[in-house]
């Protein structure tokens, strides 16, 4: 597919939180990563308010294994709290996206350089991403290196589905909408001979109001072009 990528990411734990746990402080993970979740990983290998990351595909490479630990959270109001949180233990998976031009963003007009952005972004993938990666919570730090996807044997390559029911999508943000709102996308995903296929998030009908919100403003006073990162590569070599 044009301007894709194709990679893995392993970590030690991942918590990609349910947010029904959320209630009474604990913390339980989902089975599988949110298609919020992959977005962020890609958007810590290489992001531009110019572009728009899709996530394509997601193959579960190892068992899905849990462990629960007791945490000491750090309270708002100071002071440390008692919490048991439940991760996802040895995750890896591999991962397949592609990029697109953000048409809410015309203002972005200027930093449209396709070949560009699309050949930092795999450079930054041979490095192991511009900023630290992280599946789902800032004490699970991951890894991230390209890949040819659907190599290798999975776990669960010979299992027909697995119904994963209804999962947090993603979250609409006002840059990517056009709509001065935040929005959370709920669907039901199902895994099918170790690969969830995702639908895009202008494809999801179930999706709830959170809170007004508007876009941040981004243009060439505020942001290094494409052009100027492209430089700074050319001239590191």
């Amino acid at each position: 597919m044009r301007n894709s990528i194709e990679f893995e990411v392993y970590a030690p734990y991942a918590l990609f939180t349910d947010p029904l746990t959320k209630m009474g402080g604990e913390k339980m993970t989902y089975n599988v990563p949110t298609y919020q979740a992959l977005k962020g990983i890609v958007e810590s290998i290489y992001w531009k308010p110019t572009i728009m990351f899709i996530i394509d595909e997601l193959r579960i490479m190892n068992q899905i294994k849990m462990e629960s630990k007791g945490v000491r959270p750090i309270e708002y109001g100071g002071g440390n709290t008692l919490a048991n949180y439940t991760y996802l233990k040895d995750v890896r998976y591999q991962v397949k996206a592609h990029f697109i031009f953000n048409p809410h963003r015309p203002d972005m007009a200027f930093d449209r350089n396709e070949h560009k952005h699309h050949n930092i972004l795999k450079r930054s993938l041979q490095a192991g991403g511009r900023r630290d990666i992280f599946l789902g919570a800032r004490e699970c730090q991951g890894y991230v290196e390209p890949c040819a996807f659907g190599s290798d044997e999975g776990y669960y390559d010979h299992l027909e589905e697995m119904h994963l029911g209804t999962m947090v999508h993603g979250i609409n943000y006002p840059d990517e909408t056009g709509h001065n709102q935040m929005e959370v996308r709920l669907w039901n995903p199902v895994m099918e001979k170790g690969i969830i296929r995702f639908i895009r998030p202008d494809e999801c009908t179930n999706v709830r109001v959170l809170q007004e919100m508007e876009p941040k403003t981004f243009d060439s006073s505020n942001i290094e072009t494409v052009d100027m990162l492209w430089q700074q590569l050319e001239d590191g070599r």
